[in-house]
């Protein structure tokens, strides 16, 4: 029997890196899926790999950054699957990585946007059908910059939108457990995905931070990870395993950001 037996999951950011992996990991323990994503192709390549193993998936087109996408993408899981269990708010950019006083106005408002205003878009239409299923529960991927970590150079914008996430979680907790829905995040570490091909550094040896580490990281596989460690982790959020577990941040880098 799976841990999600009976349970409709909706991802965001699902369609690559740790979403997809998310995705297919939930499906193998039961659950119906609804891929979210800006990219239909690779989202419907998730989707069709989880329905040739026996799962249930739904692929649905949504900017995280635009209200109206997010609650089209969400009714539309609610419609296909009869209600909804566990969300997660994945979906990310690394963006610009600039000093401040060269990163544009408009840099910092894409990153908050797709990161901060995405997670809180996607918290502020699912909640209703969680409070009708009786509880959830709802992870976000936030990560080891702007929490533990603020030592990458240029990555302001990126770093608040993290810590904004981690406190919009432990508000969200207190504020939705008398609904019996859980809210926690997970935060990566140095995970491999494809998310760093599409960062834009700009003069970030400007700065001078220069962080120099032993010879050697003492760290699980050097810090090194990979997606499906993370969806792991979030397995667990995300099922009855968590049933007492809300408002805390969980840090998956093998113990790297320890050295920071």
């Amino acid at each position: 029997m799976g841990m999600l037996n009976g349970k409709v999951t909706f991802i965001t950011g699902a369609a690559s890196g740790i979403g997809r992996a998310a995705a297919i990991r939930f499906a193998r323990e039961g659950a119906k899926v609804a891929v979210a994503d800006t990219d239909e192709a690779d989202g419907a390549t998730v989707c069709r790999e989880i329905d040739k193993a026996g799962g249930k998936a739904i692929f649905t087109r949504c900017d995280v950054s635009d209200s109206e996408q997010v609650k089209r993408a969400i009714d539309r899981t609610v419609k296909e699957f009869g209600g909804l269990h566990v969300v997660f708010a994945n979906a990310g950019i690394n963006g610009v990585w600039a000093p401040l006083d060269e990163l544009k106005p408009e840099e910092w408002d894409k990153t908050q946007a797709i990161n901060l205003r995405g997670t809180f878009l996607t918290l502020h239409h699912a909640i209703p059908h969680l409070k009708r299923a009786g509880g959830g529960s709802i992870l976000i991927t936030s990560s080891v910059n702007g929490t533990r970590t603020f030592s990458n150079p240029g990555a302001s914008a990126y770093s608040v939108s993290k810590a904004g996430q981690v406190a919009l979680m432990k508000m969200a907790a207190l504020e939705l457990g008398r609904h019996d829905i859980r809210v926690n995040a997970v935060c990566p570490g140095k995970i491999h995905t494809h998310i760093e091909e599409s960062t834009k550094k700009r003069d970030t040896e400007k700065i001078g931070i220069e962080v120099k580490l032993p010879k050697g990281s003492p760290a699980i596989d050097g810090g090194q990870g990979e997606p499906e460690e993370v969806a792991d982790t979030c397995l667990f959020l995300a099922s009855d395993l968590s049933r007492h577990v809300s408002g805390v941040e969980i840090f998956v880098d093998g113990g790297a950001s320890l050295l920071r």
